[in-house]
């Protein structure tokens, strides 16, 4: 696994990480997003949807669970996982996202992504934390 540290001095930043990589991802592409409330998940999925030119708002859909988007050049899955335990994510089958299997395959980005006890075979995960001080780094696997 390769690994690269990104400094985000602000949310200004993040959102254009983001943005970078939805100009960039392919469809079939996985983020896994990690990091305390807080650390900018849902800053990088706003850019990540503007990168993918959705003209749609972008919140985080914690109490959703699932937003879908489908305005932009590939759909786009945003899912929060944070309200949820193991075995709940588990009885949603999130798979059929990443594998197409019942909604167009697109790109799916999952916040709280550490609650996942199945993962897919590709992904790129993004490990952002917060400093007051220096502001966020994200921490990128692939």
């Amino acid at each position: 696994m390769t690994e690269r540290i990104v400094k985000l001095p602000d949310a200004n930043a993040t959102q254009q990480l983001g943005i970078d990589l939805g100009k960039s991802l392919t469809a079939g592409s996985v983020l896994l997003l990690i990091g305390d409330l807080g650390s900018g998940k849902t800053t990088l999925v706003q850019g990540l949807a503007q990168g993918m030119t959705i003209v749609d708002s972008i919140v985080s859909p914690t109490f959703t669970i699932i937003n879908e988007y489908f305005s932009g050049r590939l759909p786009l899955y945003h899912l929060d996982l944070y309200r949820l335990t193991n075995t709940e994510v588990d009885d949603l089958h999130l798979e059929s996202y990443w594998l197409g299997l019942e909604t167009e395959l697109g790109i799916v980005a999952i916040e709280w992504a550490e609650r996942l006890s199945y993962l897919p075979d590709d992904y790129l995960r993004i490990e952002l934390t917060y400093d007051p001080v220096g502001g966020r780094t994200a921490k990128i696997s692939i």
